[in-house]
């Protein structure tokens, strides 16, 4: 079969937007469907925008029909026609009242049997997906995702430039300063033996243009990390970056507020607050167990200690003797679903994540306690008193260090929640402030810094830089959707001084200073005004905003869990003449 072309003729009309009136329209796409009939062929033909309804009788015009014959699905077609009313009107299409009788076909491209039907591919194994994802991408779902981030985007654009800020490119190669992820390296060709990083972030640049007087700047910014891959996390993602000098806390909170505020009503219609809530760091570990909580439900972990502690229970006097705490979370009719062999599982999943063991009450009927035989009279009593159980609750209780308890009752918490449908649709909007300036390695006991060494600590914390780092929190701060971190920023240091102190308390030498922040460093010497910023992910917040599951399900071309993306069959391997060139060789 000749292929046909466009010539002469154009496209008037999406097919999701072909009008109800009749007239005479143009219209291009895929072969969703074709219906033989004997003397009548249908073919919906589809396009980004949905479905229309292409009509053919043999009676009307033969060499159309026959033409329309040959059309087998994912066929590229062009039809010209008149718009009618259809006999059979389909609801559930945005142009199921109308279909176009047509009197020109032009078949542009033909297509092999696919690996997997295009529209159903939802139903399809995900690595035979990825590895034709170019096919993928026509299923309408996927599509109704893509073009609603690329509204995401135009709607932050407009809101920033609306705003005073100005859109700067910072560069993609650049040095390689520690972010606290691995960088990807690029070698020079021109500057043997060294190295280009990829950006984690334009963190660095963002802050020289504050310092050369670009009070407000934004980016949609690719940004590069090789880490572990996870359902909301890919190695390259996209971040809404911005910068604003002459600013304070309070200030960066009320931008970010006013995006939010503007995405979803812009795509979603939806009214998110002016003023979102706020949650001290401490707050939000203490009743949720972790930085990042889903505010959806209720089911808050409650601190049981002085309850219990004069129960002769190994378990909870240790953890108390050892400067640790008991503490709980009530799952409100959680009794009937969590079954002896479910609570078991539970038991499980948070010796898994840290915990030597989990204590429970299920009171279905009556009380049933795992510590039984260590409780005396009116202990029990006491225990579901101070957690407010009641009949047909689950009581879990979890006795160990506080980071270990709030850790383990957080991850439970959630488990619950989703098991006991307690989680209530809608979008919970959360800022967590007052974070912790250091934290404690575990293995070494040494203190690291939390943040990026750039981010500012809170004024009345600087005293105890040196002599007491657990007192020093940062001025920095999250947004977080329903359990979803989307947005990490910070006030940075301007004070030379101060930074220089900052590296030295991170343990780095002047040597290691120069080397990595030189530039920086000095750049700070000629003065810079105060200014903070935040990163928001494009990427996450189109993930909710769409009702993804995953990031693959925003992202045109994601990587698999082991970075690789299977469409390319990328990394691969390259020439050893590529590899001279950039004296480098594999070592096996």
């Amino acid at each position: 079969m000749k292929l046909d072309t466009m010539k002469g003729l154009r496209r008037t009309h999406y097919c999701g937007e072909v009008p109800e009136t009749e007239q005479e329209v143009v219209v291009c796409g895929f072969a969703d469907r074709v219906r033989d009939m004997g003397n009548l062929i249908f073919i919906n033909l589809r396009d980004r925008t949905g479905l229309v309804q292409l009509a053919f009788n043999d009676e009307t015009d033969r060499a159309v029909f026959e033409k329309a014959q040959a059309v087998k699905s994912e066929y590229v077609l062009m039809a010209k026609g008149q718009v009618r009313p259809r006999e059979s009107v389909n609801n559930k299409l945005k142009t199921g009242r109308i279909e176009i009788a047509v009197n020109e076909l032009r078949i542009l491209s033909k297509a092999e049997t696919t690996p997997f039907e295009v529209t159903n591919s939802d139903k399809v194994n995900e690595e035979l997906k990825l590895k034709y994802r170019y096919l993928d991408l026509r299923n309408p779902r996927l599509q109704k995702n893509i073009m609603m981030r690329h509204q995401i985007a135009k709607s932050a654009r407009d809101y920033f430039y609306e705003n005073g800020f100005l859109e700067i490119e910072t560069p993609m190669m650049m040095k390689s300063t520690p972010e606290g992820a691995r960088d990807y390296l690029v070698p020079s060709r021109v500057h043997q033996g060294k190295f280009y990083a990829l950006p984690q972030s334009p963190q660095i640049y963002k802050q020289l243009l504050m310092i050369s007087g670009y009070d407000r700047y934004v980016q949609l910014a690719r940004c590069f990390r090789d880490e572990d891959l996870r359902a909301d996390r890919q190695p390259e993602f996209t971040q809404i970056d911005l910068e604003m000098s002459f600013v304070d806390v309070d200030d960066l909170l009320e931008i970010g507020e006013g995006l939010v505020h503007r995405l979803f009503k812009d795509v979603l219609d939806v009214e998110i607050p002016l003023h979102l809530p706020r949650m001290t760091f401490a707050d939000a570990m203490n009743r949720y167990g972790t930085d990042k909580p889903d505010t959806r439900f209720g089911m808050e972990i409650q601190d049981i200690s002085d309850a219990v502690k004069d129960i002769d229970f190994v378990v909870f006097r240790s953890a108390l003797e050892n400067g640790g705490s008991v503490r709980a979370i009530v799952a409100k009719g959680g009794a009937q679903t969590y079954t002896r062999k479910e609570i078991d599982k539970l038991t499980e999943h948070a010796k898994g994540i840290g915990a030597k063991g989990l204590a429970y009450i299920r009171w279905a009927d009556e009380p049933n306690c795992s510590f039984k035989k260590f409780l005396g009279e009116g202990d029990l009593e006491k225990i579901t008193s101070a957690v407010g159980a009641e009949q047909g609750d689950l009581v879990l209780i979890c006795a160990d260090r506080n980071k270990t308890v709030l850790s383990v009752l957080g991850a439970l918490r959630l488990i619950c929640g989703k098991r006991l449908d307690m989680i209530q649709e809608g979008y919970n909007f959360l800022w967590i402030t007052e974070m912790p300036f250091f934290e404690k390695d575990d293995e070494t006991g040494e203190y690291v810094a939390a943040h990026h060494p750039f981010t500012m600590p809170m004024e009345e914390c600087i005293e105890y830089l040196d002599s007491d780092p657990d007192k020093v929190k940062a001025k920095a701060f999250d947004l977080v959707l329903n359990g979803t971190e989307l947005s990490s920023g910070s006030m940075r240091i301007t004070d030379f001084e101060l930074q220089q102190k900052m590296f030295e308390a991170l343990g780095m030498s002047d040597e290691e200073i120069e080397a990595k922040f030189g530039f920086l460093v000095d750049a700070y010497r000629y003065a810079a005004p105060p200014h903070g910023g935040m990163g928001i992910g494009l990427d996450r917040i189109s993930m909710i905003m769409c009702g993804a599951e995953s990031l693959r399900d925003v992202v045109a071309f994601p990587k698999v869990q082991n970075a690789s993306e299977l469409m390319s069959a990328c990394p691969s391997t390259v020439d050893e003449k590529q590899l001279e060139e950039l004296h480098i060789r594999t070592v096996e």
